[in-house]
């Protein structure tokens, strides 16, 4: 337990080196749970796998600051190992822990990872960000760790987790999907809808990526927990491409512009006031061919002339265009006719499309 193995860091340089050039965010996850016996009798950490005589405790207390057998300084030196070879790429960030709300990791121990981090980086010429798996759905944070910037939940769908931490002002994360069947639909509406609740950060589990079929073509029974395939991939691509187009580091949550929406509908709304509105709209339920509302529903913008495009999150194609004229009271829009859902980009005419940031 006091040796490395060099390879394995040769090899996890040249895995980051490569996501760099492709322009890939590695999240590293430094530790992980125990989710059962059958996982820690496997384990290294235990003791009756290592000559170091350290691990000789259930694995409910390996990560702990008290009741770890030994585990705390192995555990440190690797962190301190793992953040000084990778120093030199600006693609990673470091996760504490994943899914620490299983198998009895301690918030006290999370927050000595982070600290060894911190203290580890500040002989180093590059600081990295560092995430802490929050929960699974929504969660409110009380007095996160000070040097902790990214709070990851999974399965955060629907947003609401984004709304109970915005005030934070740290990026909020939604970097595990699944369990919500194998078609696209689903992680699609999630993407958006977490993003423009205000999310900073979404990361899909993506299933056809396998052994043998690295560049994710797996074709995965209809029995997985989860979903992913090129198409999807490419419906995301549409979400990224819409959120890039914007200023959206300026923008914020509103739940006051979009007004008499109807009932079946989810909407989520960033704004920059008298600059910039995107709007994303999913349906409770999808009819069976695609239809518009009944009647025009209301946006409250600034006074002034604006541009309006209408998105097909599907495909990427335009649906719509028009031009608004706001005097300070509720605005008119009509909706084109959508299936599961659309989103909506209005930016003042002066900008129009050449709206990509200032």
């Amino acid at each position: 337990m006091d040796q490395w193995d060099t390879a394995y860091f040769k090899r996890l340089r040249d895995f980051v080196g490569k996501a760099s050039r492709c322009g890939v965010v590695v999240e590293l996850n430094l530790f992980c749970p125990f989710y059962d016996e059958s996982q820690w009798r496997l384990s290294p950490m235990n003791a009756a796998n290592n000559m170091n005589q350290v691990g000789a405790v259930a694995r409910t207390n390996v990560y702990t600051l008290d009741r770890h057998g030994g585990l705390l300084a192995v555990q440190e030196s690797m962190v301190r190992k793992i953040v000084t070879e990778l120093n030199g790429f600006d693609n990673v960030y470091y996760e504490i822990c994943n899914e620490p709300y299983f198998g009895g990791v301690t918030l006290a121990w999370q927050h000595q990872i982070a600290d060894v981090i911190v203290a580890t980086e500040r002989r180093l010429p590059r600081q990295h960000l560092i995430s802490q798996n929050i929960a699974n759905g929504r969660a409110r944070v009380e007095q996160p760790h000070p040097a902790v910037s990214i709070l990851n939940f999974h399965y955060a769908s629907p947003p609401d987790t984004v709304g109970l931490n915005y005030e934070l002002s740290r990026v909020i994360g939604d970097n595990e999907t699944g369990f919500a069947g194998t078609n696209d639909a689903p992680y699609r509406i999630e993407a958006w809808s977490f993003i423009l609740a205000g999310g900073g950060l979404f990361n899909h589990l993506d299933y056809s990526f396998a052994v043998g079929h690295e560049n994710g073509t797996f074709v995965y029974p209809a029995k997985q927990p989860g979903g992913g395939n090129p198409v999807l991939r490419r419906q995301f691509r549409v979400l990224r491409d819409f959120i890039n187009g914007l200023d959206f580091v300026r923008m914020k949550p509103d739940r006051t512009v979009a007004r008499e929406l109807p009932p079946d509908c989810a909407v989520h709304v960033l704004t920059e006031p008298g600059l910039a509105c995107a709007l994303y709209l999913s349906r409770k339920q999808a009819p069976a061919s695609p239809t518009g509302f009944p009647a025009p529903f209301s946006l409250a913008l600034p006074p002034g002339d604006y541009e309006a495009a209408w998105l097909d999150p599907l495909t990427g194609g335009e649906l719509k265009r028009q031009f608004l004229t706001s005097h300070g009271s509720g605005v008119r829009l009509g909706v084109p006719p959508f299936i599961q859902d659309i989103a909506l980009r209005i930016v003042p005419r002066t900008l129009g499309a050449r709206h990509t940031g200032r």
